[in-house]
């Protein structure tokens, strides 16, 4: 029981700074569950640690990962009416227009935060675009709608996280190939 004090602490203080302070809870929490997604990412691959697509991750985190679904989905949360299927239609909404366009985001702005040209970022992002999205799509609908409709308000963010961690190695990996396929071309 001793052991579990921390961890009770711990989640104590996070649930009240997500209350008090969203975005930038969001924003830092974002920010350390992608850095942790690339580093496992390149663990996992058996390859050198990149700093500077760590670093990108970490960015984009810090200044997408959390503000941009924090602002999009208060956004829904206002323009969807309350009725019987409102978290149907959030799901809808969620898949076909928030997924296109933070993929998109994700794949352009982490290639120009580790230092590319925004041409080359652009040549990545028509290169990668379409795989990861109908993957997202895939992988992703599944523990989406579960986390819309049957976690608590409160753990949605963390759920949300939690599927973020694993995206993020995905992501990494695929970003990771195309750069050495590219290479090796």
């Amino acid at each position: 029981m001793a052991l579990s004090r921390p961890i009770y602490n711990f989640l104590g203080f996070y649930f009240e700074q997500l209350f008090n302070h969203p975005v930038r809870t969001k924003s830092i929490t974002s920010c350390t569950v992608a850095t942790a997604g690339a580093l496992a990412s390149q663990s996992l691959s058996g390859q050198k640690i990149n700093p500077r697509a760590v670093f990108a991750y970490s960015i984009f985190g810090l200044l997408f990962g959390g503000s941009v679904p924090h602002y999009f989905f208060n956004f829904f949360e206002s323009v969807v009416p309350d009725v019987p299927y409102k978290k149907l239609i959030e799901f809808l909404l969620e898949r076909s227009v928030f997924a296109p366009v933070f993929t998109a985001m994700s794949l352009y702005f982490l290639s120009i935060f580790e230092g590319k040209s925004p041409e080359q970022a652009l040549k990545t992002l028509q290169q990668l675009y379409l795989t990861v999205l109908t993957t997202n799509w895939r992988y992703l609908s599944l523990p989406v709608f579960i986390n819309f409709n049957f976690v608590p308000l409160f753990l949605r963010v963390f759920v949300a996280n939690l599927i973020g961690f694993f995206w993020i190695i995905y992501l990494a990996d695929k970003r990771r190939r195309a750069a050495a396929k590219k290479e090796n071309n």
